[in-house]
């Protein structure tokens, strides 16, 4: 009966991060689960949702506060240092970034590409054209 109750909760994580576009920390899950599933902790949310990133299910982002991706393939991120907002952008992944990295004598498992700056909004308010 636990590993059942266990395994719908893990599902309903992973779904709330597979419906959002916001890339969700734990505690934005935690928010929006907790009305449905009152008995839920937000430690709960944060070991299924680590436990879902190392099995390759999930993608963390680390920052101030880690957000979760739903989003597995490389892809770039944008991080807004103004509102916290958390963006895909729209750029064609670089394998060539690997290659130049092996070259050096790493060997990459993958890379994030994480840009940081104000998003349009928090730009348009500053007077900042982006």
């Amino acid at each position: 009966m636990q590993d059942r109750r266990f395994s719908h909760q893990r599902e309903r994580i992973y779904a709330a991060v597979l419906n959002s576009h916001a890339h969700p920390s734990a505690e934005m899950v935690y928010q929006q689960l907790k009305p449905e599933m009152p008995r839920l902790s937000l430690g709960t949310v944060y070991r299924n949702l680590r436990q879902m990133a190392a099995e390759g299910r999930l993608m963390e982002l680390s920052g101030p506060a880690a957000r979760f991706d739903a989003v597995v393939i490389p892809h770039t991120h944008f991080r807004c240092t103004g509102c916290g907002a958390v963006l895909d952008l729209d750029l064609p992944y670089d394998p060539a970034l690997d290659a130049q990295a092996a070259e050096q004598g790493c060997t990459v498992m993958g890379h994030s590409l994480c840009f940081t700056g104000l998003c349009p909004q928090c730009g348009a308010g500053a007077g900042t054209n982006l």
